[in-house]
């Protein structure tokens, strides 16, 4: 499902426009996004939750030339389902 499949589907859940359900859609990733940004966890009750986490400098390979490069540390978002989403997916 892309974003604008998502719009849709929350609007006719809605029962409102296309335009309204695209600006909620729009605020709540908006608002995820600010949060990590902050360094602050997202937590979801039931869907999950989304954090940041640091990753650590390492060694790797430039795949063309096999020479061995190091790898900036770096933060990255991360997501992890919650029992809810992980029960309803399972079936």
């Amino acid at each position: 499902m892309r974003k604008q499949e998502l719009v849709k589907a929350v609007a006719d859940s809605m029962g409102s426009s296309e335009s309204e359900a695209s600006k909620a859609v729009n605020a709540v990733f908006e608002v995820i996004e600010s949060s990590l940004a902050k360094g602050d966890d997202v937590t979801v009750s039931g869907f999950g939750s989304f954090k940041v986490v640091e990753r650590s400098a390492r060694e790797g390979r430039n795949p063309q030339t096999g020479a061995s490069m190091t790898i900036a540390a770096k933060k990255a978002p991360v997501f992890r389902a919650g029992t809810q989403l992980k029960r309803s997916v399972e079936g």
